[in-house]
């Protein structure tokens, strides 16, 4: 699986528990655990960025902006998605508009270069069911990884190219 971490620099430690607390409270009313250890993964990897986002700027931008990007890679604003929660919500939730969390999204997604289908902030339960996490380019074609030879699966694996190797599950 992915390797994240909640290690930050010393310096940026009040940074990081202002914005847990945040996330981690909402997370725990309004999602789940997985979007939980998501957030604190994504808010350590910004606190350890050289010139970290994070001193500036409001706690509830930040906390908020991180949730949506998570939620944005995640489906979270789809109706047919569990957890579901609506962008409005959410930034009300945080008493932000909408727009201004969007904004801020944007930023953390381009920070810590999130995208749909990326194994890395994809929540663990989706992973096995997110066929297009799975593809990849073999001779040409674009292929289900999970139905290639596992020495293939450990190529893709230790290039990061795909979540784990699925031939051992």
């Amino acid at each position: 699986m992915s390797k994240h971490s909640i290690k930050v620099p010393a310096l940026m430690q009040p940074h990081y528990e202002a914005i847990t607390e945040l996330t981690d409270a909402f997370s725990k009313q309004q999602l789940n655990e997985e979007y939980q250890q998501l957030a604190q993964y994504a808010t350590a990897a910004l606190c350890r960025k050289k010139l970290s986002p994070l001193l500036t700027g409001n706690i509830n931008t930040w906390a908020a902006a991180i949730l949506h990007a998570l939620g944005t890679v995640n489906f979270l604003f789809d109706k047919s998605s569990l957890p579901y929660v609506s962008a409005t919500e959410l930034a009300e939730a945080f008493n932000l508009s909408k727009s201004t969390v969007g904004n801020k999204s944007k930023q953390v997604r381009d920070m810590l270069k999130m995208r749909h289908f990326d194994h890395h902030w994809c929540l663990p339960s989706k992973i096995d069911d997110s066929s297009l996490t799975w593809m990849i380019t073999f001779n040409g074609f674009i292929i289900d990884a999970r139905s290639l030879p596992r020495e293939i699966q450990e190529v893709a694996y230790k290039k990061g190219i795909i979540p784990y190797i699925h031939a051992d599950r």
